[in-house]
Formats: C-alpha cells, sequence, structure tokens
C-alpha cells in the first residue's frame, strides 16, 4: 500500500471560505480518482501536546494500492484540477509519501 499525507497552510489573505472549499475538493475531486482506495481530510485535532504541530489549515491522507497507483494519482486531470482550484490560497504544502 502507498500512504500519501499532505498538509497545507492558508495564505494570511486567503478568504473565510478557502478551508471549507479546501476540504470539499478533497473529497469531491481526490475522492473520485479511481486509484484512491481511502481517503481522509480534515482540520487540525488541536491536540494540546509539545511535539504536535496544529499550524496547518487542512490535513489531507490518501491511501492508494502501490507506487503505480500513486503516479495515476498525481497525473490525474481530477488532482490537476484540485490543484488550479487551490493553489493561490497555499503559504506551504508539505508532503509525506511511505509504503507499507
Amino acid at each position: 500500500m502507498f500512504v500519501h499525507t499532505v498538509y497545507f497552510w492558508l495564505n494570511d489573505s486567503a478568504r473565510a471560505e478557502a478551508q471549507p472549499n479546501l476540504l470539499r475538493d478533497c473529497h469531491e475531486l481526490l475522492g473520485k480518482i479511481p486509484t484512491v482506495k481511502s481517503l481522509w481530510a480534515g482540520k487540525p485535532a488541536m491536540t494540546p501536546r509539545e511535539v504536535v504541530d496544529n499550524s496547518y489549515a487542512v490535513g489531507l491522507t490518501v491511501l492508494l494500492e502501490d507506487e503505480p497507483g500513486h503516479r495515476i494519482y498525481q497525473d490525474h486531470p481530477l488532482h490537476l484540477q484540485f490543484i488550479e482550484r487551490n493553489k493561490a490560497n497555499w503559504k506551504r504544502v508539505q508532503v509525506y509519501d511511505f509504503n507499507f
């Protein structure tokens, strides 16, 4: 299995609807890509521990079958549409990928 996890920080100038729109697009666009087995997206849980980073606006985790499935996901028109619709609001994007 291939796990693709992404954290999004929004620009200070992003409008109030940027976060809910980003969450919606995670589910409505990325969740429809055929190689996606499972997808979770949400806001920080605001866990009050020193080792937890709660500074991001949206976290996304996508489970895919394998690395070829991840490549298909990356190049899929819905992924490209997701980026185009939301990238203007991003201050920072951090990605963590791993296999198991």
